[in-house]
Order: structure tokens, then sequence, then C-alpha cells
């Protein structure tokens, strides 16, 4: 013989709805916030570990260089929409391992009116993301140009000599530097606070 099932009585009942109800809406809040966390995680995460092409972040030169030699293909592209011209100064460059290179990008805005971009990037073949370096990049960095207006971007990097131990990339001699520019959110920053991060060119 089973026992009875024991039912809040009446009186009970708007409490136990309560209960559920704030319980339910912690739940939603805990994943909202998950969300809105998962994505700078994410990044931080692309940026230590190279995964999904994502170059790494580094403070300092390597200390030293090895015997091969990667081309390195510049890649610019621009939304559709946005009044920019966007280009390396070369397609190619050359890159011992360990070396540090620097390339320019030149942006000119080339519509009549303010525009305010943003830029994100990756590496393809995406195994050589981890061992792509950045030291300095324009990069999630907001940059207005006026209309007329131009300036060349700086990227300072070094593929870690690491990679000529590894298997998967014995046969890779050419590795994708891609950036994007998208339109930037919100307000337009000063062009004085652009020149900064490049060499501007009136």
């Amino acid at each position: 013989m089973t026992e009875p099932q024991l039912r809040p009585a009446p009186a009970d009942r708007p409490r136990a709805l309560r209960r559920t109800a704030l319980a339910c809406a912690l739940g939603a809040a805990a994943m909202v916030g998950a969300a809105f966390a998962a994505v700078p995680l994410y990044t931080l995460f692309c940026k230590v570990t190279g995964f999904a092409g994502t170059p790494r972040v580094a403070t300092e030169a390597s200390e030293t260089v090895g015997q091969r030699v990667v081309t390195v293909r510049l890649d610019a592209n621009v939304q559709p929409g946005m009044s920019w011209r966007f280009e390396p100064e070369t397609p190619t460059v050359e890159a011992r391992v360990g070396d540090t290179k620097t390339v320019f990008y030149r942006i000119r805005n080339v519509g009549d009116k303010p525009v305010t971009g943003i830029a994100s990037f990756n590496v393809l073949p995406e195994l050589a993301g981890g061992y792509f370096n950045k030291l300095q990049c324009f990069c999630f960095t907001e940059i207005t140009l006026q209309p007329g207006e131009s300036m060349e971007a700086p990227v300072v990097f070094f593929i870690d000599p690491a990679i000529e131990k590894d298997r998967d990339l014995q046969t890779t001699d050419t590795i994708t530097l891609s950036y994007s520019f998208f339109p930037a959110k919100g307000s337009p920053k000063p062009v004085a606070g652009v020149k900064e991060a490049g060499r501007p060119q009136l």
C-alpha cells in the first residue's frame, strides 16, 4: 500500500507559486549574465591560446630567431556601405620566425561624412594563430576619420619560433593576416585620438 502524497494546503499555494516564480527569475537572470560574460571570456581565451585563428598578444619580442621564413599575406576588408578605402602598404611580407616585423595598413575616408570604424582580425590557417604574436595593433580601437582624411595604422608582430616544431604546420609556408573594418557603435571619438594610433596623412 502506497503512502498518500502530501499536497500543499490551499493557503500555502501562493507562497509556493512565489517561490517558483522567484527561482525562475533568478535562473533567467543568471543565464543572461552568463551570456554577457561569455563574449569577453571567449575573446580572452582566443587571445591567450590562439584558438580560432586569433593572434596572440605579446608584451615583448621573441628572444630567439629560427631558420624558417614564412610569407605573411596581408588582407584588408571593409563592410559594404562603409565609405572607407582600406589596404595594406604591401600585399605580402617575408618574416623569419622570431623576427619582429612592422607593417602598415592605409585607411582613407572617401565619403562626405565623418565615420568611426573598428577592426576585427583573424589568422589563417587557424592553427597558426597560436604562433602569431602581436606587439602592437589597431584592432578593437575606434578610429574616426573626417571626410577625405587618411592615416596609416601599424601592426607589429612576430611568429613564435616554436612553430618549427609543430608537425601540423610543417608544410605551411604562407600565413594570412586578415582585418575587417565595421562601423563602430556610439558617438564618434575625436580625430586627435586617432592620430596617436598611426601615421595620419592629411
